[in-house]
């Protein structure tokens, strides 16, 4: 009997943070870059509705969601695409420019889905360097070939915190030979106050070789409803429609991405909530010789070169404490290190006192 076939792919498989620990009910995750704050109040109207049609097919198009994406962020509507969350666009943005054996170049430490996505379909991935956690632009170009077709970066980056300013990241796109396309991953734009940053949105919108991805996963606080888009040239977006699952995105998933477009003052306040925590969080932990990255996006990359623990018996510590973090060893391949999410108030406050428990014991 002749066996079935099947693909088979080298690739590391995707591991999330942690979302449990065993024989604790109650434990405090501070692993996924979640929202500190939940959803806004307008999505929890939303979901609580008695009248939604679950039996009914939602909007293939996601023609609501598209025009108060269009609407909010200044864009042009027919250069939208939605998607299950910016995974599922990263995904045909690969199937879509990539053949096997052309080549993708992602940051050496970054996004991990980049690289999944690009090896599925049968591309090389080519990792530049960074310049101490930080996206370098010559390293990337370093890394050009007649094979190149897409260069990824999150900015600011996952798991680093690091960011490439308005300067660089112009000097990157000039650098890039024109068929290169430059995706731009503005997952965490919204925490962003820092001085020389630019979103790629905003930067971008009218290049006809740079992609941009946002998400709602982040600060609006609906990862677990899984929506996202994409923002690219007509020419593109027609040809991922062409591609792209019928029914995508969820009912629940459109109308709750509008109402949270609509909530400037949840924002707001998820926004102030975040860099009085991230410093908060960042001065008391070098008491404790556990350095990180300059505040940026709603987490921080905690370095232990200087902590009288590694980074991998601390975090056993702070799960015997019900407390979870994300390794980054795992993945990221970056050691002694974790990425520490900024929770709500009294998930930051527990992880103080696991904390001052641990070097205080």
């Amino acid at each position: 009997m002749t066996a079935i076939r099947f693909k088979k792919f080298n690739i590391d498989i995707y591991k999330p943070g942690r979302s449990g620990i065993r024989n604790m009910k109650r434990v405090v995750k501070l692993s996924a870059n979640e929202s500190a704050l939940g959803v806004s109040s307008k999505v929890k109207k939303i979901i609580s509705n008695k009248n939604l049609s679950f039996f009914r097919y939602p909007d293939p198009k996601s023609k609501r969601l598209r025009m108060e994406i269009s609407k909010k962020f200044k864009c042009n509507m027919e250069r939208i695409i939605c998607g299950s969350g910016s995974d599922e666009v990263i995904q045909m943005l690969c199937q879509l420019f990539l053949k096997p054996k052309d080549e993708v170049i992602v940051p050496q430490f970054s996004f991990l889905m980049y690289r999944i996505y690009a090896k599925i379909v049968g591309a090389n991935v080519v990792f530049a360097k960074e310049n101490k956690f930080k996206v370098s632009v010559t390293e990337i170009i370093k890394k050009v070939t007649k094979k190149t077709k897409i260069v990824f970066i999150a900015n600011p980056n996952n798991p680093t915190g690091t960011f490439l300013n308005k300067n660089e990241l112009i000097e990157l796109r000039k650098r890039l030979r024109k068929n290169v396309l430059l995706v731009v991953d503005d997952a965490y734009f919204e925490y962003m106050k820092n001085f020389g940053y630019v979103s790629g949105l905003d930067l971008f919108k009218n290049k006809e070789n740079v992609f941009i991805l946002r998400t709602f996963s982040k600060i609006y606080g609906l990862s677990s409803l899984r929506v996202g888009w994409g923002y690219g040239t007509k020419k593109i977006i027609d040809a991922l429609n062409a591609i792209k699952p019928p029914f995508n995105v969820n009912e629940v998933a459109q109308k709750a991405a509008v109402e949270s477009l609509k909530d400037v003052k949840f924002i707001s306040r998820s926004v102030k909530h975040n860099i009085f925590y991230a410093k908060k969080l960042k001065f008391f932990l070098q008491k404790y010789g556990i350095t990180s990255n300059d505040v940026s996006a709603n987490f921080l990359l905690l370095n232990f070169a200087k902590c009288k623990f590694k980074a991998k018996n601390f975090n056993k510590k702070l799960k015997n404490k019900g407390i979870i973090l994300r390794s980054t060893e795992e993945g990221y391949k970056i050691k002694n290190m974790l990425r520490l999410s900024i929770g709500s108030v009294n998930d930051n406050l527990k992880f103080m006192s696991a904390v001052k428990s641990i070097f205080n014991k």
